[in-house]
């Protein structure tokens, strides 16, 4: 027996090493660099993706118990909707080589290297795998379709978001994603937006408007002189959870979009940057909102948060650490003071989805024309420096011209396909469906049945 065992692993001894001696000999470096880099962009779209809990977690925190399920429910059925419609056509439209509009190419992926050098040209810089890159970019079109939804919040109908979520991901996103980073006309211009203020959350946050003003205040929002009632989400340990898992998720999303994990690492100063900002909105949004409301108000400071990691993204690889927390800081008090204006105004945007991430998106990427530092523009080699380092005008210039090309295209779309919506099937649940909550009248079930029937009964009708 143990002359048996003695010889196999004397066999095993004399092959192993030659097997991976030879297996050392196949890998060359640039496969090794190829196989690390596919890895890590891998992970930054699984954290991407995982950012759909974030929002599944704040919005049904930030809105009334009868309508968290609905409010969660939702965002799987849209990420499933949208990848869908990314695979067959929005990828091909956004990164496909066509013209400086659109992409004509690539519809369909299939995952084959074949494909990707005969479609995508605009990726070819780097050698991750093209399904890894699909997914990647599946998962920032998934966040800015979550943002959109935060114009319906709590009165829009089901069927709404399997009409608006298909079209808004063939026809509207991936214009402007080619725009800027398919190789359309922003980028050759220079437009600096690393990995999406506008592309990304400016475009969610426009059709969020949109939506938000053709479908009206929710029920008891105003009163008869137009003043506004407060009406608080139901859990707030439910949103800060949200927002956490949202401020990980952002560590795939801005790092992530260096699709590389060799050279300098630079992903790591990327990282530096986004988690600076992310910290100084938070701090801003908490002091100003103390100072306004006289207490320290934690949605503020949650909006404050996810305003400067907005901010940030288009930023993020372009300027110093100092300036990231200087942009930061100001996305914190601008969402804090334009959502008290909006609201204010008789807009009703339960998830104050246009001041955080279009508000932001706006400043974020106008920030680039200000912060942008020579050396680091010339590293990513897009655009020129901003203004504060010597590079005048001209960024700022192409940064405000994409922002209002995107912004432009975007809100009559949207408006188009919505008013067309309300005027056929409609856009608003009933006032009885409403009043009932969209668990019950969407779905037939609560997603919290126990307190939702004490509820009921009037033993817990505040909890509502």
């Amino acid at each position: 027996m143990f002359k048996r065992l003695f010889f196999s692993a004397a066999i095993m001894s004399a092959l192993l090493p030659a097997g991976l001696a030879f297996a050392a000999d196949e890998a060359t470096p640039a496969q090794l660099q190829g196989a690390i880099d596919a890895v890590w962009v891998m992970l930054a779209a699984i954290l991407v993706i995982f950012m759909q809990a974030g929002f599944a977690l704040l919005e049904a925190g930030s809105t009334r118990m009868k309508n968290a399920g609905h409010v969660a429910g939702k965002t799987v059925l849209t990420f499933g909707l949208c990848a869908i419609a990314f695979w067959a056509v929005g990828f091909g439209l956004a990164f496909g080589d066509g013209n400086s509009f659109f992409g004509t190419t690539g519809f369909f992926v299939d995952g084959t290297e074949e494909q990707a050098k005969a479609a995508f040209g605009s990726l070819s810089a780097s050698d991750v795998p093209i399904a890894i890159k699909f997914l990647f970019q599946l998962a920032f079109a998934g966040v800015s379709l979550a943002i959109a939804w935060g114009g319906f919040a709590e009165r829009g109908k089901l069927a709404v978001y399997f009409i608006f979520g298909t079209l808004f991901t063939v026809i509207i996103y991936p214009i402007v994603a080619h725009w800027v980073w398919g190789g359309g006309w922003l980028a050759q211009i220079g437009m600096q937006d690393f990995a999406g203020s506008t592309v990304v959350h400016l475009q969610g946050a426009t059709a969020a408007l949109v939506a938000t003003l053709l479908l009206k205040p929710r029920i008891g929002k105003y009163n008869k002189d137009k003043t506004p009632n407060l009406i608080p989400g139901h859990n707030q340990v439910l949103s800060v959870l949200g927002v956490i898992i949202l401020w990980i998720g952002w560590f795939g999303f801005n790092p992530g979009s260096t699709l590389s994990a060799m050279n300098d690492g630079f992903f790591g100063y990327i990282a530096l940057t986004t988690n600076l900002a992310a910290s100084a909105g938070a701090v801003a949004a908490m002091i100003v909102s103390w100072m306004y409301f006289g207490k320290a108000d934690i949605p503020s400071m949650l909006n404050g948060v996810l305003a400067a990691l907005v901010a940030i993204t288009a930023a993020c690889a372009f300027v110093t650490p100092r300036d990231a927390v200087i942009i930061g800081a100001i996305s914190g008090i601008l969402t804090f003071f334009t959502a008290q204006w909006f609201e204010k105004a008789g807009v009703d945007d339960p998830i104050y989805a246009f001041s955080v991430h279009g508000i932001a998106g706006i400043w974020g990427t106008l920030s680039t024309g200000l912060f942008a530092t020579p050396e680091l523009a010339a590293k990513v080699g897009v655009g020129k420096a901003g203004l504060f380092y010597g590079g005048g005008l001209e960024q700022l210039g192409v940064q405000a011209l994409g922002l209002f090309g995107a912004f432009l295209f975007v809100l009559i779309l949207s408006f188009v396909i919505l008013y067309l919506i309300k005027v056929t099937i409609g856009l608003r649940v009933t006032e009885e469906e409403e009043i009932v909550g969209l668990d019950l009248s969407e779905h037939g079930t609560y997603g919290y049945p126990e307190q939702m029937k004490k509820a009921a009964h009037g033993s817990a009708a505040t909890t509502v």
